[in-house]
């Protein structure tokens, strides 16, 4: 069975975040359903189809970004109350917009992250996971690297309350309470927790998850272990996994999985016989893709798959069929409903013109006033620079609410920029004295009209660090340009891992000091990628690394202690050997640090 799938745009809201849009529940079988979005200028709005056409419900005023969107209520009953986390705020609305919740939740990072069940609410900042009932705190946890979701396996069918947190470290951390009964790695850092089917499964534990490399899997969260069912690799190298959902769009009885991607990718996936997912259908939209869902929106006995893109766009990929088969007289209505849509559509456009034109006049006089402010527009951009395991080459991705101009490429340390197939921009190389400024690249790439989404590779050279610069020009009047930097670090092309072979011939370096266990993990942080910022919990860390180009291991453990601070290095023999055993006392440190062709880590560049 071949599936059809029509694209029908809605709407426009702000830029939004992922899982801000949700489907409110439907009165009965395939009715349509109104949908609920919230975006970067604090609008919630809830809105219908009627005659083609987007009704709003409701719509709040502006405020603070919303973060988040969830659908609650009493459980086993229809989940009809919104839910959205603004900063460290949590609202509720009825369906109708009346707002029944304001909970200050008085945490010091803005909420990431948010699940509700029943009386139940999980969320989760930058690394603090608060759980509370009734609004009353419950239980806490402070995770070592950044928290990116959270979930609760469903309370209504299992005899426990089981959060599970995925983490930046590539870790999905299972709960009890306050504390982590086990964790497990999953094959690249997970954006992405849901529930297989919208409950669990058969099992009521079976757990979605979706990583920002593009991989997609099913585990089994039982109360003692973790159980991999199947895995699905990125062998197109397609986007990393933004959201994700269970609706039956081909019509067969079975739950499909709903896939969107950050390169715009909607993908659907079957089952087989075995419960293996197999593709059904894929299509491309400009823009990545923040939250999807399964329903009716646009008429009645219609399913489609409804979207929200990163700049706000709420778009529908419906089995209604463009062409109908109609009589004599069907035909005329048909034609006159077009007619009629196409008359307002053009009062729609001279009014925006107009309006254009009225803003247009309004901006030139308030930039030619004595007492002008600077007009500068806010332009969102959303950035994303990661390490690619397969090819051993950073891929920087950047996407804008507007048109892109074009994108100057800046940076003081030696680098290759690779052809990206999907990039479509016409690039330019200009020549840099890197002897005199520290220049060694300056490349413009400029877009043709109406791109808002360019993708980058570029390959570095371990032991030459920097910082990258990207400077981005929107197509938009007047002109203005944003600046974002990267570092890149002096073991840029090592990849956080979780075990290593032991087994394997290794140097190793031991340095120690007096020196602070925070200062020591700042030294890790400047050489190595994939490392969190804050020292993390313990008497003693280790970090395991593995080496993208070369396939080398190196594991980092360092300790506290009452007297000189311990670094304990090993690196698997290839290529550059390290001293076998190495001791520096704190003098040592200080002469090598005057000798340092930098300001980084003490006595670390000798080993770089």
């Amino acid at each position: 069975m071949d599936l059809n799938l029509n694209r029908a745009d809605y709407l426009q809201m702000g830029v939004t975040s992922p899982k801000t849009m949700k489907l409110l529940p439907a009165s009965r079988h395939r009715a349509t359903q109104k949908v609920v979005i919230g975006d970067h200028d604090g609008v919630v709005m809830c809105f219908g189809m009627k005659k083609g056409e987007a009704v709003a419900v409701f719509k709040t005023l502006p405020g603070q970004k919303i973060a988040r969107l969830e659908l609650g209520g009493v459980l086993n009953t229809p989940q009809e109350k919104i839910f959205i986390a603004a900063g460290s705020e949590i609202r509720g609305f009825t369906k109708r917009g009346k707002q029944f919740l304001s909970f200050e939740t008085n945490l010091t990072e803005s909420i990431k992250a948010m699940h509700i069940s029943g009386s139940d609410l999980f969320l989760s900042a930058s690394y603090i996971y608060n759980h509370y009932c009734d609004c009353k705190d419950q239980h806490y946890y402070l995770s070592g690297d950044k928290i990116n979701d959270v979930i609760c396996l469903p309370v209504e069918r299992l005899p426990r309350i089981t959060p599970v947190l995925a983490c930046q470290d590539r870790v999905l951390r299972v709960l009890q309470g306050s504390d982590v009964i086990y964790e497990t790695e999953v094959p690249g850092p997970p954006t992405v927790l849901a529930l297989h089917n919208g409950n669990g499964g058969d099992s009521g534990e079976d757990l979605l998850y979706g990583t920002s490399d593009g991989k997609l899997g099913l585990i089994q969260i039982t109360t003692s272990k973790p159980i991999h069912k199947w895995e699905i690799r990125n062998e197109k190298k397609r986007g990393g996994i933004l959201c994700v959902d269970s609706f039956d769009i081909v019509g067969d009885g079975v739950k499909d999985l709903l896939v969107g991607r950050d390169d715009g990718l909607v993908e659907v996936y079957s089952f087989d016989n075995a419960n293996e997912p197999v593709l059904r259908f894929d299509q491309m939209l400009s823009e990545s893709i923040t939250s999807i869902q399964g329903g009716c929106i646009g008429k009645d006995g219609y399913d489609e798959i409804v979207v929200s893109t990163y700049s706000g766009w709420v778009t529908g990929l419906t089995t209604e069929p463009i062409h109908k088969e109609s009589g004599p007289g069907e035909e005329l209505k048909i034609n006159q409903e077009m007619q009629n849509k196409i008359s307002s559509l053009r009062v729609e456009l001279e009014q925006l013109q107009y309006k254009v034109l009225q803003e247009r006049e309004k901006y030139q006089q308030s930039s030619q006033s004595s007492k002008a402010k600077s007009a500068v527009p806010s332009v969102s951009i959303n950035d994303k620079f990661t390490l690619n395991k397969d090819d051993a080459s950073y891929s920087l991705i950047l996407e804008v609410q507007t048109a892109i101009d074009n994108v100057l490429i800046q940076s003081d340390v030696p680098i290759d920029l690779l052809d990206v197939d999907k990039n479509s921009a016409v690039v330019s190389f200009s020549s840099c004295d890197s002897e005199s400024n520290d220049n060694f690249l300056l490349a413009t790439y400029r877009c043709q009209a109406n791109t808002t989404r360019l993708e980058l590779k570029i390959r570095s050279i371990e032991g030459q660090y920097g910082t990258l610069q990207a400077y981005v020009t929107p197509r938009i009047q007047p002109k203005t340009c944003q600046a974002l930097q990267y570092l890149i670090k002096p073991l840029s092309l090592h990849q956080r891992t979780h075990f290593i072979d032991h087994d394997r011939p290794m140097n190793t370096l031991t340095l120690t000091g007096q020196f602070s266990f925070a200062e020591v993990h700042s030294w890790v942080v400047f050489c190595l990628p994939e490392v969190p910022e804050k020292p993390p919990a313990g008497e003693c860390v280790t970090f395991y690394f593995q080496n993208t180009f070369l396939d080398t291991q190196l594991e980092s453990t360092y300790s506290k202690g009452l007297g000189p601070g311990i670094i304990h290095l090993q690196e698997e023999k290839k290529r550059h050997p390290l001293p076998q055993f190495l001791i520096v006392d704190q003098g040592d440190l200080g002469r090598e640090e005057k000798a340092s062709r930098t300001s980084g880590p003490p006595n670390l560049d000798m080993w770089l």
